[in-house]
């Protein structure tokens, strides 16, 4: 089931990918507004994430983690395992690869990448992100990092194809800064920003494959 998903998912890709187009469906409102109030100095540093699919009970699935409550502006949210390119990753497959046996526990040789998503630009932490698909054959035995992981959430991957679970909210998410937010209402979490817009765009894919005509 899962070979014949991404088998669908590589044709798609082929085609070519959304942009930003799909990914600004899920965007906050006012983004412009935003990303004034974060205007940097320096160029953003690199950074890559990995949505791995998985087979578990007929369904594919894949898995978000929670970070912990910290003195950070991505505190206690939601996102895709992954994290900073560092000086000895050959490249940002391998920065993704590398985080998410880091915060997850899937060791990267179990890991066959499919390709990656159109690159996301955060204002908050000045990064930009390169977002990684890539599957296991089994569900994998999931370990999280005690420090950065607060918990691993398994999702479905028709969550982000239901239409009941896109919703909107009112959020500061920062000093001085209300907008309107959509957000996925995954298993009563707000999953929001820039994982959300990532979502956005793998959801557009995903209605072009067959997994999304079934």
């Amino acid at each position: 089931m899962i070979e014949r998903f991404v088998s669908s998912l590589r044709e798609v890709l082929e085609v070519g990918l959304p942009g930003i187009k799909a990914q600004h469906i899920m965007a906050p409102a006012r983004m412009s507004e935003v990303k004034r109030t974060f205007a940097h100095k320096t160029p953003p540093r690199e950074s890559a994430v990995l949505i791995l699919f998985y087979p578990e009970d007929g369904q594919v699935k894949f898995p978000l983690i929670v970070r912990p409550v910290y003195q950070g502006v991505h505190s206690g949210q939601i996102a895709l395992p992954g994290g900073k390119q560092e000086e000895e990753d050959g490249d940002l497959a391998v920065t993704a690869l590398r985080e998410t046996h880091e915060e997850i526990g899937v060791p990267a040789q179990q890991v066959k990448m499919i390709g990656k998503l159109s690159r996301h630009y955060i204002p908050p932490s000045n990064f930009n992100i390169e977002p990684y698909l890539g599957y296991v054959t089994e569900k994998p035995v999931f370990v999280k990092d005690q420090i950065e992981v607060e918990e691993i959430l398994e999702v479905d991957l028709a969550d982000i194809q239901n239409a009941d679970l896109r919703k909107k909210m009112w959020i500061k998410p920062y000093e001085g800064v209300q907008i309107e937010a959509p957000y996925f209402d995954i298993q009563e979490r707000v999953v929001w920003g820039a994982t959300a817009m990532i979502l956005s765009e793998l959801s557009e894919l995903i209605k072009k494959t067959t997994y999304g005509n079934e």
